[in-house]
Parts: C-alpha cells; sequence; structure tokens
C-alpha cells in the first residue's frame, strides 16, 4: 500500500522482484505517467488502484490502456487529467481513442525520472527569474525550475509563509521578493533550509511584529527589507540569526519606542549596516524622530506596557519534544532555548554548558511541574528565578558550580517536594532561603562545602524539624565542626567562635575583596559580578588606569603605550612592528615562493600571493577554468564562453562590459526636456522633472495661478511664506535649523552620515581665538572640529569623551581628555580657548583643564579651512598618516550657536558636505542651550534669556578669559524674535498642528499650523482623503486593454492641500487595436492615497 503520498515517479524497476504481490495500491499521488514495462514482473497480481492521480494521457500511456484491457485489474477509477478532450476519462476505457504526444517533456523520461520542470501557471520565466508579480497566488507554486536564482512574488494574495519545501530544492535561490501581498505572520523556521539566500524582501504587508525565529536558517542573508508594514514591535535579539546582515530596511513602521525597543536603536548604532532612517511613532514625544537619535535614557514603559507577544509555539530546534515533556539533554547548549513551549510539564537540561539562568526563558512555563538543571556550569541561584513556576514539585540543580544562593532564589516555590543542590560548592545559605519550601519531603545538599558556624544553625533546626535530609550533607569548616552531620550534630555546637575566611565571604559579594582601585566604589552586580564607580580621571574595569596620553592606546598593531612625561608618550613595539606608533610592518615577502608573476602582499609575520588573471592556488601555481561553478566570472544572467587563455561573457540585454558587470546608460540619448534630470535604469531611464513640470519626458507645463496674495512675491529663503488672519503683509516661519526674519542664517545642523562636514573659513588665532558651541551626539567616536596641517588643533569624540590633539609646530604634540562623558545624547556646551601655547578645554562650564605645546613657535598659524562634523577624504588620510585623529568617522548628532571670536556664525556660509539643518525632528526643544544677558554666555537645561548673570566687560571664569560675543545687529533681531515666540503658545489649542506666534502691534497672538491635511483655526477638521478602486478598460489611442484593469482614484478634501498617491506601481498592460496589432505599455496602478503639501 503506497497511498496517499507524493510519489510522482516511478522506475521502471522498482517492482522487478515483487512476483508474489497480489494488490498493489498507488492511489492518490502525483503520478503523470508510467513507463512501458513497469508491471511486466508483477506475474501475480490481481488488484491494482491508480485512481486520484493526475495522469497525462498522451501516446506513453497507450501501453497502459492495452494492459488494463488484457489484464481487467484496476479496481480504482483511474482518470485522465490532461489534455482537455480526455479529461475524467477513464484509464481502462481509452482502447478506442488515438492517443497523441503533445508534450514529450513531461514523459520522454519517466522511467528513469527526469522530468522538465515546467514555468508555473501564472508566472513568466527569463532565464534564471522566475516572475510571478500579480499572478493571484494564495501560495506558493508546487514546483519551480531548478535553476531558479531569482524568484518575484509580489503583489499576490499571499497571507502566511508556513512551508516552503518547494524552495528547498533550489540551491541557486538568491533572491526572493514578497512585497505587496497580505502576510500577517511568518511561522518560525519558515525558510529554514533555504541558505543560498541573499536577498529578502518582505515590504508593504501586514507584519506586525518581528521575533528572533522568523529568520532561522538564512546564514547568508545580507539584505533583508521590512519596510511599510504595521511592525510596532521588535523582539531582543530579532536578527542574531543573520550573521552575514549588512542592509536592513525599516522605515514607515509604526514603531513604538518603549523599553522593549532601546535595544534596537543601540544594534543600530553599534553595526556598520546600511540603512533607511526608521522613525518612532509612540510615545508622542519621540513622534518622527529616528530611532538612532532617542538616546538610551528615554525608551521608557509606562504601566504595564508588554513587549513582543513572542515567537509561535513549537519544539526548540536542539530539543525533542514528546507531548509536554521537552528534553534538551546533551544537547551542548550555553543558555536557555528560546520557545518552549507553554505547556510543557516536565524540562530536561541536563549535561549541557549552561552558566547563567535566564528566568524569562521559562517564566512562562506555569504548568511545568519537573525540571532538571543537573550537570551544567551554574554558579548563582538569584533572587526570583523560580517565581512563576507554581506547580513545580521537583528542581535539580546538582552537579553545578553554585557557590551563592540568595535569600530569594526559591521565592515562590511552594508546591516544592524534591530538591537536589547536591555536589555544588556552597558554603553559606541565607536564613529564610527555605521559607516557601511548604511542602518538601527531601532535600539533598551532600558534597557541598558547608561551613557551620552560628549563620547556619537555623539549617540545623530546620532539617531536624522534618527529617527532609537524609543524613549525607557534612559540614567542612571550621576545623572543630568538619565531617560531622548536619542532621546529627546538635544545633548547639554552631557556634561563631573565629573569623570566618574571606574565600567564604566572597562567594556572594564580590565587592568582598575590594577590587576596585582609586578609591572607586563597588557595586556588586547579578551573577557573581560587580561594577566599579570610577573616580574623575580614571577608567578601566577596577579603574586602575589613569586617563593621560595614553589614553585609548595610541599605539598600532598593539603596541605598548608608556608615559614619557605630561601630555607626551612612548610606543614599545611587539615582534614584527616598528615606528614611532609600530605602524611599520616587516617585509616578510622577502625570498617568497609566488609564482607565474604574482605579486607577493606583507602581512604580519607571514605574507599571501596577489595572482594575476588566469591563475589560483597559494601560490598562484594553478590555472583557472574560468567557466567553472567555482568561478563564475559573468554576472547579471550572462553566458560564460571560456578560451582556455581567456573567457569571454555574452550580456543581456541592458548590461555591457568584460564580465557584464555594467548597466548601459540609457541617458546618453535622452529625450528629457525643460531642464528635467535623467535618471538611469536597466534598458530603461526616467525623467525627473523641476519647477512643476510634468508629463513622461517633463513636457507638461506648470499651471498658472493670479498672483493675489502677499507670499506670491516674499523673501523666505528657508522656510514658508505665511499670512496671518486679518493682516495684510506675511512673515516667514522657518524650517528646521535656521533662524532670522527672512530665514536665512543656518544656526543649527545635524550630521548623519560617515562622511559629513562643514568647512568655515580659516580660524584667526592672534592674539588668541575662542570657540564656543553646543552638541549633542549618542555616539562613540566622532571628529568634532579639525584645522591644520602639520601644525593643527584635533577636536574629536573618543569613546564618548572629548580628545584634543594640539600642536602649534612644537613637537612632539599635546594631547588631552575630557574627564566628562559626553555621548549621553544630551545638550553639552564646549568651550576651547586658544592662547599662543597654551590650549584650554571646558565642558557644560565645569573645571577648566588645559595643556602647554612649548617650543619655538609661538603660534597656531592657519590657512586651511576649519573643518567642522567632519573632514573630507583627502584631509582625513593625511590627519590619520601624522596621527592627529584616532578615527575619521564624522560626528553623528547635533550642533548649535557656533561662536567664533565672539561672534554668532552662520553654519551656511561655508562649504556643506550632507549636512541637514535641523536635529533630525527636534524643532524646539533645546535640553542646553545658549542664551545671552549683559553679553555673557550662559548654559543649563532651562536656559533663558531672563537669566541675569553679572559679569564686567571681560568675565573670568575659572581662570578663563571669555570674551564677550560682540552680536551683529542681524543676530540681534533672530535671538529677540525667538523671545517674541516663547510665551502666546502656552495652553494653545491647536489639535493636529503646531502652535506658532505671531504679533500684531504690541499685542502678542499666535496661530496654528496645521498638519498635512488638517484644517480649521485649531486644525481640528480631519482629512478624508481616501483611495477609491474601479474596474475598467484601459483606453489608448483606439486599443483596448485585453481584459479590466483593477485601479484607484484619490479623493476627498486636505484642507488647504492636496488629496495625491502615496505609493504607486507600474504594471505592463497588453492592448489589442482594431487593425490586429498588439503591443504592451506599462500604467502606473494607485496602490495607497494621502494628503501631500505638494500639489502638482
Amino acid at each position: 500500500l503506497l497511498n496517499a503520498n507524493r510519489i510522482s515517479c516511478l522506475r521502471k524497476d522498482v517492482f522487478s522482484d515483487l512476483r508474489s504481490l497480489n494488490l498493489l495500491s498507488l492511489y492518490d499521488n502525483n503520478i503523470k505517467t508510467i513507463q512501458n514495462g513497469t508491471f511486466d514482473t508483477l506475474a501475480s497480481i490481481q488488484t491494482l488502484h491508480l485512481g486520484r492521480n493526475p495522469f497525462v494521457c498522451d501516446c506513453s500511456l497507450q501501453w497502459l490502456s492495452d494492459y488494463l484491457e488484457v489484464h481487467p485489474i484496476e479496481t480504482s477509477g483511474a482518470r485522465c487529467e490532461n489534455p482537455r478532450r480526455l479529461q475524467r476519462r477513464k484509464l481502462n476505457a481509452l482502447r478506442d481513442e488515438r492517443l497523441k504526444c503533445t508534450d514529450e517533456t513531461v514523459s520522454q523520461y519517466a522511467g528513469q525520472c527526469v522530468t522538465a520542470e515546467e514555468c508555473p501557471r501564472g508566472c513568466t520565466c527569463r532565464g534564471t527569474t522566475v516572475d510571478c508579480t500579480a499572478g493571484g497566488l494564495t501560495h506558493l507554486p508546487d514546483t519551480l525550475p531548478p535553476y531558479t536564482t531569482d524568484l518575484l512574488l509580489s503583489d499576490n494574495e499571499i497571507r502566511e509563509v508556513g512551508g516552503l519545501g518547494a524552495l528547498r530544492q533550489l540551491s541557486r535561490l538568491r533572491r526572493l521578493v514578497l512585497s505587496n501581498n497580505h502576510l500577517r505572520r511568518i511561522t518560525q523556521a519558515s525558510f529554514q533550509g533555504i541558505q543560498s539566500i541573499r536577498e529578502l524582501d518582505l515590504s508593504d504587508n501586514d507584519l506586525s511584529e518581528v521575533n528572533s525565529r522568523m529568520f532561522e536558517g538564512l546564514p547568508h542573508l545580507t539584505a533583508l527589507s521590512l519596510a511599510d508594514n504595521e511592525i510596532t514591535c521588535i523582539s531582543p535579539g530579532a536578527f542574531s540569526q543573520l550573521p552575514t546582515l549588512n542592509e536592513i530596511n525599516l522605515e514607515r513602521n509604526p514603531l513604538q519606542c518603549n523599553c522593549h525597543l532601546g535595544w534596537l536603536a543601540e544594534w543600530l548604532r553599534a553595526r556598520n549596516i546600511k540603512t533607511g532612517v526608521p522613525t518612532c511613532q509612540a510615545p508622542h514625544r519621540l513622534r518622527d524622530i529616528a530611532i538612532t537619535e532617542v538616546p538610551n535614557s528615554e525608551f521608557l514603559c509606562e504601566g504595564d506596557e508588554q513587549g513582543c507577544f513572542g515567537v509561535e509555539e513549537s519544539c526548540p530546534e536542539e530539543c525533542r519534544c514528546e507531548g509536554t515533556v521537552v528534553r534538551c539533554s546533551r544537547a551542548k547548549i550555553k543558555e536557555i532555548p528560546v520557545g518552549i513551549p507553554s505547556h510543557t510539564t516536565e524540562l530536561y537540561l541536563d549535561v549541557n554548558e549552561i552558566t547563567e539562568l535566564d528566568a524569562e526563558r521559562f517564566s512562562h512555563l506555569t504548568a511545568l511541574t519537573r525540571l532538571d538543571l543537573s550537570n551544567n556550569q551554574i554558579a548563582v541561584l538569584q533572587n526570583n528565578t523560580f517565581a512563576n513556576l507554581h506547580q513545580l514539585s521537583t528542581l535539580i540543580v546538582s552537579y553545578n558550580k553554585l557557590q551563592c544562593m540568595q535569600r530569594d532564589s526559591l521565592a515562590g516555590l511552594r508546591k516544592l517536594r524534591i530538591l537536589s543542590l547536591h555536589g555544588n560548592d556552597i558554603s553559606k545559605i541565607p536564613d529564610g532561603a527555605f521559607r516557601d519550601l511548604d511542602y518538601i519531603t527531601h532535600i539533598a545538599m551532600g558534597a557541598n562545602p558547608l561551613y557551620c558556624d552560628c549563620s547556619l544553625a537555623w539549617f540545623s533546626d530546620w532539617v531536624k524539624g522534618d527529617f527532609v535530609e537524609p543524613g549525607i550533607a557534612r559540614c567542612a569548616e571550621p576545623p572543630n565542626m568538619r565531617d560531622k552531620l548536619v542532621l546529627t550534630t546538635p544545633t548547639s555546637t554552631f557556634k561563631c567562635t573565629q573569623k570566618v575566611p574571606d574565600e567564604v565571604l566572597a562567594k556572594c559579594d564580590m565587592c568582598y575583596s575590594h577590587p576596585c582601585e582609586n578609591d572607586a566604589m563597588c557595586r556588586p552586580l547579578a551573577n557573581r559580578s560587580y561594577e566599579c564607580i570610577c573616580p574623575p580621571a580614571f577608567y578601566g574595569p577596577n579603574c586602575q588606569y589613569k586617563i593621560d596620553a595614553c589614553y585609548g592606546n595610541p599605539c598600532n598593531n598593539h603596541g605598548t603605550c608608556k608615559i614619557l612625561e605630561a601630555g607626551r608618550f612612548g610606543c614599545h613595539c611587539p615582534a614584527g612592528f616598528i615606528g614611532d606608533r609600530c605602524e611599520v610592518n616587516v617585509d616578510d615577502c622577502i625570498d617568497n615562493k609566488c609564482e607565474n608573476n604574482s605579486t607577493c602582499i606583507d602581512l604580519v609575520e607571514e605574507y599571501k600571493c596577489q595572482c594575476p588573471a588566469g591563475y589560483t592556488g597559494d601560490y598562484c601555481e594553478r590555472k583557472i577554468p574560468f567557466c567553472s561553478k567555482e568561478f563564475s566570472p559573468c554576472k547579471n544572467g550572462a553566458t560564460c564562453i571560456d578560451h582556455f587563455t581567456h573567457y569571454e561573457c555574452q550580456c543581456t540585454l541592458g548590461f555591457a562590459g568584460h564580465n557584464c558587470t555594467e548597466n548601459i546608460d540609457d541617458c546618453a540619448n535622452h529625450l528629457c526636456q525643460n531642464g528635467a534630470s535623467c535618471v538611469d535604469g536597466v534598458n530603461e531611464y526616467t525623467c525627473k522633472c523641476i519647477n512643476d513640470y510634468t508629463g513622461k519626458f517633463c513636457e507638461v507645463g506648470p499651471a498658472v495661478f493670479l498672483q493675489t496674495s502677499p507670499c506670491q512675491q516674499n523673501d523666505c529663503q528657508n522656510g514658508i511664506c505665511f499670512v496671518p488672519p486679518s493682516s495684510k503683509d506675511y512673515v516667514c516661519k522657518c524650517s528646521p535649523g535656521f533662524s532670522g526674519k527672512h530665514c536665512e542664517y543656518l544656526t543649527r545642523v545635524h550630521f548623519g552620515t560617515n562622511n559629513s562636514f562643514l568647512a568655515l573659513d580659516p580660524l584667526k588665532t592672534r592674539p588668541t581665538a575662542n570657540i564656543t558651541f553646543l552638541f549633542r551626539t549618542s555616539s562613540q567616536n566622532g571628529i568634532i572640529l579639525y584645522t591644520g596641517h602639520s601644525a593643527h588643533l584635533a577636536v574629536e569624540l573618543f569613546r564618548g569623551r572629548v580628545r584634543i590633539s594640539f600642536d602649534v609646530g612644537n613637537y612632539p604634540v599635546s594631547n588631552m581628555f575630557s574627564y566628562e562623558i559626553v555621548n549621553d545624547g544630551e545638550w553639552h556646551v564646549i568651550e576651547l580657548v586658544i592662547d599662543k601655547q597654551n590650549f584650554t578645554l571646558r565642558i557644560d562650564y565645569g573645571t577648566a583643564r588645559s595643556i602647554l605645546n612649548n617650543g619655538v613657535n609661538e603660534y597656531l598659524q592657519l590657512s586651511v579651512p576649519l573643518y567642522l562634523g567632519g573632514i573630507p577624504k583627502e584631509v582625513a588620510q593625511a590627519a590619520i598618516k601624522q596621527w592627529h585623529l584616532r578615527e575619521t568617522e564624522s560626528f553623528i548628532g547635533c550642533m548649535e550657536r557656533l561662536y567664533l571670536n565672539g561672534r554668532l556664525t552662520d553654519l551656511g556660509s561655508g562649504q556643506q558636505h550632507k549636512v541637514a539643518p535641523g536635529c533630525g525632528g527636534e524643532e524646539t526643544v533645546r535640553d542646553q542651550g545658549l542664551s545671552r544677558h549683559h553679553h555673557y554666555l550662559v548654559s543649563g537645561p532651562d536656559a533663558q534669556l531672563e537669566q541675569e548673570k553679572e559679569c564686567d566687560e571681560n568675565c573670568v571664569v575659572n581662570e578663563i578669559q571669555i570674551h564677550p560675543p560682540v552680536m551683529e545687529e542681524v543676530h540681534r533681531e533672530v535671538e529677540e524674535q525667538e523671545v517674541e515666540r516663547r510665551d502666546p503658545c502656552e495652553n494653545h489649542k491647536c489639535r493636529r498642528g503646531r502652535c506658532k506666534a505671531k504679533r500684531e502691534g504690541n499685542r502678542q497672538d499666535y496661530y496654528c499650523r496645521c498638519r498635512t491635511g488638517w484644517s480649521g483655526r485649531f486644525c481640528d477638521q480631519a482629512p478624508s482623503c481616501r483611495k477609491e478602486q474601479f474596474t475598467e478598460y484601459y483606453v489608448e489611442n483606439g486599443c483596448r486593454s485585453r481584459k479590466p484593469i483593477k485601479n484607484a482614484i484619490c479623493s476627498g478634501t486636505c484642507g488647504s492641500h492636496c488629496c495625491k498617491p502615496r505609493k504607486t506601481k507600474q504594471r505592463t498592460v497588453r492592448l489589442i487595436c482594431n487593425d490586429g496589432t498588439r503591443y504592451s505599455k506599462q500604467i502606473e496602478i494607485i496602490r495607497k492615497c494621502r494628503c501631500s503639501r505638494r500639489c502638482y
């Protein structure tokens, strides 16, 4: 009986030895054809069941019809499925039909089980790409060509990614696109076994959360898109299964930036991963702010906010599940597995390498009765580890490395009957540790070095009360109690007569041995660890290092830094390196073995051979087989031709170059008009219009409106023009980062990429130079300020502190680090003062610190730009070569109000490279601002112009001379304008918009600037923009589409804005003309609508 399986092929000799077989059932399989002679050896066959198989009744099955006529043994009603003219005809009734072969690929090799895979229905196959876009699919195709590398499944009706068995046969699959479906969930391990995938697109679906089991089995995935979903929560470690991931898109998801999502911000900041700008949707205070710009302290939970619901319950990969019993024994696991089913009653984790107990991994197991953790490496039982396991009756933690039990380690185990702590390293047990064990009948404490003094007398009384300890536990210390049984030794002998050894007291208190140095404070942490809180000027795990010129080890290649004198150091190099900074590697290419004119590349105490074209091997001794699967030099679907001495790639349409890697520039002869720019594609191009022109080639001109508003001729440079009610004049509302009457000054900027910078005029250092500004960042490293060549000033963020490199031309350079850590995401004021050879640093108006670069030269002479936030690539190379900087990363964060020698600087006056105005979504909040009163700079969380601080003509604070900034009149107007718009917005009534101040004569008032789409005086009228679908034929020039096309229009109100498409897609439509000609055209299909400020 082989019925109800998935058999699709029968080899001709499969039944060769079954001469005595009476009944053969192949009912309900996937057999399309059977080769002649398959049943010849079945000499005794009496009954044959072939029903419910999709037989293709062509000439290859003529023999079967004849066979069943001679042997009427088929009794299950086997019928034809194809061709259509024979559909539903019984096989044993085909003897009078003429069977024709129309598709030999199905049956030609039936007996050898070699069939050619067809392109799935509803899909098109081009080269190695299978395109099933908009195919109306509700699930993945059952069969796919084995050569598939790109599978496109977007715009279908697939709601769940579960069984992907068909894809596991595609060993060359590289790209899987499932965008714009209706995916609501991805079951765990859905992608298991599809290891070849490099790109996975799940964008524009209905996924609501991401957990750690979704992407198991994708070790080579490099690009993942989850944009345009409904994701609110992402579980910690959700991407831990993707070690090669270097690009991820999480944009346009309603992320809930609470305490459960803080890990994601740190994860994105700590890794060099290409990403868009995922923003927070909630809470309201963080709305539309990039998640990487939110400080760790802002990820808060209110009340009982929950994290992700977790992974779908199933058996963890490392374990074996039998009903409600989960066995993970001898699995070599190092932590509690994720995703243990909640209905588990018995959990076996014995004989593994677990060192810590993460209670969150098993706290949901409320039905658990037995837990075996024996033979692991557990060192401590933390408080409330098992608090949620109310049904637990047996707990085995024997043969671990337990040294410490806390008083609440076993809290909540009121139904525990058996507890085994045998074979550990426990010396003391806190009084009351067993107070919740109401039903305990047996406890095993043998083979533990118990210290039996007065602190353990309670335990002696406890075991004697109900005799729950069988008389195995013995005392190890003090000497007068050695080897005595706890059960039989009188409690009166448990006395404190001598000092407890340090090694016993240190088992539960790592701070007991005072590991922290330099008067640092020790704080005990979980799992027998501790933290040293260092005083200023010290750092390190035990605060053992002092912040000096060697901070961060400036020596390359693991060289050892040694202090020579204050501010100066030298490097002791390891073997294989020489140079002032151990930067020179000893040449190992002398007497190398590289062959065939290969190039020797020097490494550290070794070398490698860089082979010329056509050779490979450790020493370039082997010729390359060019067109083998191992090398595959031709890209983008090209065909490789091996000419023995070289190879040739025959490129597909749209590509060129030796390896077909160059996309042909289709813009060389473009037709874009009216100043439009041409954007090259693959075998096509698009025109990007300007100045309100539209059309495929930007040939349609903009509409002309009557100039009836004062804003038609306005001077607003970086903002919008606004006419207040009952006013005949306009005011300028500045964009984030700009200020001034006409928004003409850039005073706040955001550096968001690794190569962004500002270049200003050279800094004047005579007689002195004063640089003061505010900044905010959460990054560890980044260039803050740099200027100079050999003589230079470098200010950079290094491991969260400000590092100074100062050299007026007197070698060696002078270095200094701030004691303050400034990468906490808060605003900080930094003051830099250059006075000849002396340099002074002060942060947040704290204690000033100075260094001296003494020597022949007196002044720092500068003729090159002053760079802020980063430096150009060529400048970075020179700076690193001369060790002016530790890193070349740009500053990531915000800067504002730069004062150079007492004057507020327009940041837009210099060169800008990848710098954005404003501060990434924060327009008005200033945690630490600069304000001015009586020509004096003050700072603080609530810096206001009303602050009063008396100061002489020249102010001296901590012996730093702060020259009073002499502001130009335009800048004074900027600050006065900021004062005027502070008060009117208190207790405003704007519902869906932002309050903006206005002045009418001597009276201050406000108006509401509504969010896109909202209207009304107080922005209280909601938009009605929506998508209205319709289905009709597409008609063009007398030609019509073959079938009606489903499309939509955007209709409804948006206040003063426009209801426009937010998302569209291009669809290829086949048109038929009256004269019989046919052609294809791409039309735009509207997917989503929204209100937009751009009404063109």
